[in-house]
């Protein structure tokens, strides 16, 4: 098979890697949003994927490169479905738009637990590698943020100044309130988490 890969199983090598990486991307959302990154090994990892050590380094470099990856994907569904919400509402007023995609957000960081703590917990704490990369998210935050905002002034909502350290506050209170919330599981409504940054929005921009 000249210039193919030969299959086993009716599978590739690169299919078979691919699903590889999969089950360990899998197994680092749950144990990593379960019992924790610090509680979970690279043995625990690789027995809940069905994987040895070796395939384990030949897709990553260590624990800090799966959160990494695991948390890349978690925030990138959450992060397209905000901005979807939004751009869905732009005939709608600004308000609801911005409205709208927080709810998103939220609803979408919330429909599970271990997306939330992935996203807000765990990955605090860990590291220059991992900290460089939840700093970098917390830039596209903030620029989501003023995105929106830009859509309050050029509607006549809110004032025409730089919003940068807003964004970085707004983005900041989000994150410590999301942080609560895993901590405290069903003590802290979620509808209570979610009315807090609805007001907060409001008062920031209005």
């Amino acid at each position: 098979m000249d210039g193919a890969e030969r299959s086993y199983g009716g599978r590739t090598p690169s299919e078979r890697r691919a699903e590889r990486r999969d089950r360990i991307l899998g197994a680092g959302l749950e144990l990593f949003g379960t019992e924790g990154y610090r509680a979970t090994s690279i043995e625990k990892l690789c027995a809940a994927a069905g994987v040895s050590t070796r395939n384990f380094y030949e897709e990553f470099s260590g624990r800090d490169a799966l959160l990494i990856a695991v948390h890349d994907k978690v925030m990138t569904a959450i992060s397209d479905a905000s901005a979807a919400a939004f751009e869905a509402e732009q005939d709608r007023p600004s308000s609801e738009a911005a409205e709208s995609a927080l709810t998103a957000y939220i609803s979408t960081a919330f429909a599970d637990p271990r997306w939330a703590r992935i996203a807000f917990v765990e990955v605090l704490g860990v590291g220059p590698a991992v900290e460089e990369h939840r700093l970098a998210w917390r830039d596209k935050r903030c620029a989501a943020f003023l995105a929106m905002v830009r859509r309050f002034v050029e509607r006549g909502d809110a004032i025409d100044r730089d919003y940068g350290l807003t964004a970085i506050a707004f983005v900041g209170a989000f994150n410590e309130l999301v942080y609560e919330w895993a901590l405290r599981g069903s003590d802290m409504p979620i509808d209570t988490v979610v009315a807090e940054l609805r007001r907060l929005l409001g008062a920031l921009v209005a």
